[in-house]
């Protein structure tokens, strides 16, 4: 037995007893990044998931990431995801877009959840039932599935985007301020999924 699981069932197990069935976890990918979407994942898990080695996608190597995104999509309930492009960033800034996305994520689960676990400090524009968990990809389950999904999603999204603008590398950096990302904004200026309000684009 995986000896985090029972920690990280914790908040889904209070949630279970509140008489809450469809629990959400929900994070995103993409605050940090000079270009692309703000990409979030709403994860509804059953009791009775059978995977083990889910965690905060960030302490993840890309092969795991991948492998544990095929597994969540086998056994999940339902998968929500929310994008959020860099013109609508740029219009209301990073903290709204993610929060926006986070919302979209949710919109988009089939069934709808009945409770919302949300990687953060800040509530979402929904009217379920939501209980914001600081470190929430450390701490539940559903969450830290959500990450992995919201994640790996991004990633592949910046891939896509390195066919139409490779001087860039994204598919390297993903978008986000490296050496090398710095300096082709430097050589080539910004293409049209840069973040023209982030400091070092313009």
């Amino acid at each position: 037995m995986d000896s985090m699981k029972p920690d990280l069932w914790s908040f889904e197990t209070k949630s279970f007893a509140k008489g809450f069935s469809k629990i959400a976890g929900i994070d995103e990918a993409g605050r940090g990044p000079l270009a692309g979407p703000v990409v979030s994942a709403a994860v509804i898990l059953p009791a009775t998931f059978p995977v083990s080695g889910i965690c905060d996608s960030k302490k993840l190597t890309p092969k795991k990431r991948s492998y544990l995104y095929e597994k969540i999509y086998e056994h999940a309930v339902s998968i929500g995801i929310g994008i959020v492009d860099s013109t609508e960033i740029d219009r209301i800034n990073i903290l709204q877009a993610s929060l926006l996305s986070m919302a979209i994520s949710v919109e988009n689960l089939k069934p709808q959840p009945d409770y919302l676990l949300i990687d953060g400090k800040f509530r979402i524009s929904s009217n379920l039932p939501q209980e914001p968990v600081i470190r929430g990809d450390s701490l539940s389950i559903s969450i830290a599935a959500a990450s992995i999904i919201a994640k790996v999603t991004r990633d592949q999204l910046m891939v896509m985007y390195h066919n139409y603008y490779p001087e860039f590398g994204f598919s390297q950096h993903k978008g986000y301020p490296t050496k090398i990302h710095k300096e082709a904004i430097n050589k080539f200026g910004c293409c049209p999924i840069h973040r023209r309000s982030f400091r070092g684009v313009l």
